[in-house]
């Protein structure tokens, strides 16, 4: 195996290994929100709204997070674990251009498209 495959394959390693890496961070991130709110809400036994309600808009949860509400809290720890491989697949456009791979940097971009489209006409946000 030349030098030049050596590298490559070595930075292609480091890559996966930062990406894994990411994933890891925001699922533990996210686990550590849903615990704090849930903590919250079992000692205070009030989500912070009203009964049967909770924040649906992203304004509602955001302000509700500053109010320190747990429901609002727990649904950002939630958000944070639906966007963890959303950051993820926008990671690897970037690093599939960086490697010049323009297939790979294509579908991963329409991947991301969808993903962001799912998110913002989803239902509810």
């Amino acid at each position: 195996m030349s030098d030049v495959n050596k590298n490559n394959n070595a930075g292609m390693e480091n890559m996966e290994i930062l990406l894994s890496n990411m994933l890891r961070v925001g699922v533990v991130a996210s686990a550590v929100v849903i615990l704090a709110g849930l903590i919250m809400f079992l000692i205070t036994r009030q989500g912070g709204y009203p009964a049967g309600t909770y924040p649906i808009s992203l304004q509602e949860i955001i302000t509700g997070l500053l109010l320190l509400k747990p429901f609002a809290i727990i649904i950002t720890g939630l958000l944070l674990l639906i966007l963890t491989p959303v950051f993820r697949v926008g990671a690897s456009i970037i690093i599939f251009l960086m490697e010049e791979d323009y297939l790979y940097s294509a579908i991963t971009v329409i991947v991301f498209i969808i993903l962001l489209a799912a998110l913002i006409f989803g239902k509810g946000m």
